[in-house]
């Protein structure tokens, strides 16, 4: 039986919000307190958010089917990993904008062909961002990058073909990257059908 779009969210009713204030400012996010009636039995709660812009991150592949995967030390992990390229918005910024200036500024590289596969919301219980996944095809050098001093990173040239063992052996282990190379899947699943029939 398929899924019933149409009774989406009918059984689930949503919160008042009674109140809301800013409590921190990370400067790469927002923590704020919402003071929220439950629809069960109006008993009142704090819920805390994260406000932050939306991301973008990208598939950037190589005319040899490579990815070009940013490999960078993450504080939160104490932990270097394998990423594809990304980043926040600017204010103002198209999506697509965005993921042009991250392929360039973090692997030095170009492609007139960006292409949206999807967008999802990394944690919707906390967070009211979206993250826009592109993939980049024929991406070609343009020059080498130049980091900021809090940036310790390194491009990686990984054949697609690897992508798979890379996620099952925890090499990559980003769950916004698995995502974009799940989207990517997708992309591809559509493809094939469409050549097929």
């Amino acid at each position: 039986m398929a899924f019933d779009r149409a009774r989406f969210g009918a059984d689930t009713p949503g919160w008042k919000r009674l109140r809301a204030e800013q409590v921190a400012d990370c400067r790469v996010f927002k923590v704020r307190r919402d003071l929220c009636v439950s629809p069960r039995d109006a008993s009142e709660h704090d819920f805390y958010c994260i406000e932050a812009p939306d991301w973008i991150n990208l598939i950037p592949l190589t005319a040899r089917n490579e990815v070009l995967m940013i490999e960078q030390y993450r504080h939160g992990t104490n932990e270097v990993t394998l990423e594809i390229p990304g980043g926040m918005m600017d204010a103002g910024e198209a999506p697509q904008d965005a993921a042009t200036r991250e392929l360039l500024e973090e692997t030095g590289y170009k492609s007139r062909e960006i292409l949206l596969l999807g967008k999802t919301r990394p944690n919707p219980a906390i967070q009211n961002n979206w993250i826009h996944t592109y993939l980049a095809r024929n991406t070609v050098f343009d020059h080498v990058p130049v980091f900021e001093s809090t940036e310790q990173t390194a491009v990686r040239h990984v054949p697609l073909a690897d992508v798979p063992a890379l996620i099952t052996d925890g090499t990559i282990n980003h769950a916004l990257v698995i995502v974009g190379f799940h989207w990517l899947s997708l992309y591809q699943e559509r493809l094939n059908l469409k050549h097929s029939g």
